[in-house]
């Protein structure tokens, strides 16, 4: 096998760089390696979140939790029609709507997306080191496990509760290196018909990329920030260092 003259380059990134050559092809471990990739994100996409043992999680950790469900009847419905995972059922709305919440500051919206794994590996962890850095005052409505779900899904639920932020935690979609990707996005005043220009997001939340801790700091600076502005997307003057530092 011949290496390149780069592989030292590899233990600054996870991207397939320096794979080597094993005459004018591939090693077999590296074929293996993406084989195996492949197969993670697969499943990331595919395997249907376990919604009973993340609500025991997070009631064991001392957080409300209710349940929701996007208009996709089924993951292929999901997969085929984004539109369907941004809207809310009407059972979900009336679920709810049951739990009469008029206003809150915060509801937070833990979403399967494109990454059940992501979810299942790091929402609790994340929601974990999260708590104790949100102010006493803040009101919270019960944390929100949302299926068949894409961002947009949390701007109906935060509408529906009458919340001031909106945040969706949710799978992204996975790449070949990265099946755990949590992302986080928040929405100043959420309802139905915000895009993607008027959210913030911290991505890559997992032990391999941006760690729990740093997002959790990141996350409440954030929330802190918005609230102080009432906005946010683009237009919200954010720097995570310096939000972080007060």
């Amino acid at each position: 096998m011949i290496e390149d003259s780069w592989t030292a380059l590899r233990r600054h990134t996870a991207a397939r760089i320096a794979l080597g050559r094993s005459g004018a092809s591939l090693p077999t471990r590296e074929v293996l390696a993406f084989e195996l990739a492949h197969a993670q994100a697969r499943d990331a996409v595919l395997t249907a979140l376990d919604v009973a043992t993340l609500r025991g999680a997070l009631e064991a950790d001392g957080w409300a939790v209710s349940e929701a469900h996007s208009r996709a009847q089924d993951h292929a419905a999901y997969l085929a029609r984004p539109d369907w995972g941004r809207r809310l059922h009407v059972d979900a709305l009336a679920t709810l709507a049951a739990l009469d919440i008029k206003t809150t500051d915060l509801v937070i919206v833990v979403s399967d997306g494109l990454s059940s794994t992501a979810v299942q590996q790091n929402a609790v962890p994340l929601l974990r080191a999260l708590r104790p850095l949100l102010p006493q005052r803040l009101t919270m409505a019960p944390v929100v496990i949302a299926t068949r779900a894409r961002v947009a899904l949390a701007d109906e639920v935060g509408e529906a509760l009458g919340a001031r932020i909106a945040v969706s935690l949710i799978g992204e979609r996975p790449g070949l290196s990265s099946p755990d990707s949590l992302g986080a996005y928040l929405t100043y005043a959420p309802r139905v018909g915000r895009n993607d220009a008027e959210r913030n997001c911290i991505s890559n939340i997992r032990p391999q990329g941006l760690d729990y801790n740093a997002a959790a700091q990141q996350l409440a600076a954030l929330i802190g920030t918005a609230l102080q502005a009432r906005l946010s997307g683009v237009k919200l003057q954010f720097d995570p260092g310096r939000a972080i530092a007060g």
